[in-house]
């Protein structure tokens, strides 16, 4: 591993005072763009060179200074420069890549809102990032326009969020929010605190990895008013974890905010158990629950990116048991088709039958666990407030798989199945004027 450099001695910022680089507007104004600048901070031969101009139909390149700075100018491999630097196999699309494999644009009722589930939605407020993630789910619109969405765009999606009640949880996400100007972030927050069913604000952002002077006390002291608000980052791998960055995950911390980060498990760059543990419990020393690893998403151009499945399991193989409990993140593929976030992780469970449940530990310890007498199958406490008050409200019961264990339904049947069409074919009246006959084969 290289030391880091300072960035005087990178040709492009020879010039550069310290106010100017510890300043997020400069930053951001001063990324990197295109191939003759990345030239000037990190060596390129000539095809290389070739290969980064083809790849950038797929997706802008954009590098804060501070984060090109962390990488090595020497090795193609080195996790930070393979998280920014375009690659050809961007170029490639598999046959199972999609536009939109998580169909955010289809579950949405607005644009630029997503509303998947029950109680919370999405809201890209921005196609605008510090910095393109190579890994970029979202780079079918990504750095589409590089700026904010529109005022109107904004308050269709307030107004949206405003008139449906049983929203409780707002992501803002993009694009990254913290990209916003402080006051154009507070206009979006402000609106949202003003709607008395939203409970949660959420702050999907990149900036403490790849930006963070952009933690400054102005967006502190903003955000601080309109508690609570949760925050997850996004740290890939330990060399992420600065010192810049340590500050301003501590200043967040220290500021009342919940920390959270979704890692991508990323082939080439963090695939390794022994990666995994360091990240995770590096980002506990600094007050961040490391809050969900994810598998790579079927996003067109980013195949070379993807792990198998088993590899993942084998990942959090390593860590439960073998570090912190509240260090393990749950491991999710978020399912493509709108399936939404599903964990997968090892099985602990070896076999039951009606009274009697038989484990596994980490350590390969078999031990058995004993079930209440009565199956435990006692339904809510008698009296439940929270139902009857549900009830009272007239609510409808939650809808999903927990519906069937509650009695809620008897079934859950996909839409659209070939036997429903059957139905309705015997059904349609013949030129008689009775109902065709089938033979039912």
């Amino acid at each position: 591993m290289i030391q880091r450099r300072d960035y005087r001695d990178i040709p492009l910022w020879k010039g550069v005072d310290a106010a100017q680089w510890n300043d997020w507007r400069w930053q951001s104004a001063h990324r990197v763009t295109t191939v003759d600048e990345l030239s000037q901070v990190i060596n390129l031969e000539e095809e290389e060179r070739r290969v980064i101009e083809a790849s950038l139909n797929s997706l802008r390149m954009a590098i804060t200074p501070y984060y090109a700075s962390l990488m090595d100018p020497d090795d193609a491999t080195c996790p930070i420069r393979m998280r920014a630097v375009p690659k050809i196999l961007e170029t490639e699309v598999a046959p199972e890549d999609m536009l939109d494999p998580l169909h955010e644009d289809v579950d949405s009722p607005v644009p630029g809102l997503t509303h998947r589930y029950p109680d919370r939605v999405l809201l890209l407020v921005t196609d605008r990032c510090a910095m393109y993630c190579r890994h970029c789910t979202r780079r079918r619109m990504a750095g589409e326009t590089d700026r904010p969405r529109s005022q109107e765009q904004i308050d269709d999606m307030l107004a949206y969020v405003r008139a449906t009640r049983g929203v409780r949880d707002v992501l803002l996400s993009g694009g990254d929010p913290l990209t916003l100007s402080t006051p154009r972030l507070e206009y979006v927050v402000a609106k949202l605190r003003e709607i008395p069913h939203v409970e949660i604000i959420r702050y999907g952002t990149s900036t403490p990895v790849v930006l963070p002077q952009r933690m400054t006390d102005e967006l502190l002291d903003m955000s601080k008013k309109y508690q609570p608000i949760w925050i997850n980052t996004h740290f890939n791998h330990p060399k992420e974890l600065t010192v810049e960055s340590k500050q301003a995950l501590a200043k967040l911390a220290d500021a009342g905010f919940v920390l959270g980060n979704q890692s991508v498990l990323l082939k080439g760059v963090n695939d390794c158990p022994y990666v995994i543990k360091e990240l995770v419990q590096r980002l506990v020393e600094n007050r961040v629950r490391p809050y969900y690893l994810y598998q790579c998403d079927l996003s067109r151009g980013i195949s070379h990116f993807r792990t198998s499945i088993a590899r993942g399991i084998e990942i959090i193989e390593h860590l439960r048991g073998h570090t912190s409990g509240f260090a393990v993140p749950p491991y999710i593929v978020d399912l493509p088709g709108g399936g939404g976030k599903t964990p997968v992780n090892p099985h602990y469970i070896v076999s039951r039958n009606d009274h009697t449940v038989v484990f596994r530990n980490y350590e390969g310890v078999i031990a058995k666990y004993v079930e209440p007498t009565d199956g435990g199958f006692g339904g809510c406490p008698p009296n439940c407030h929270i139902c009857e008050e549900r009830k009272a409200r007239g609510l409808d019961p939650e809808l999903g798989v927990a519906s069937l264990l509650s009695g809620g339904v008897d079934s859950l049947v996909p839409a659209n199945l070939a036997r429903h069409a059957r139905g309705k074919r015997a059904a349609r009246p013949s030129a008689a004027g009775g109902a065709e006959e089938h033979d039912g084969g």
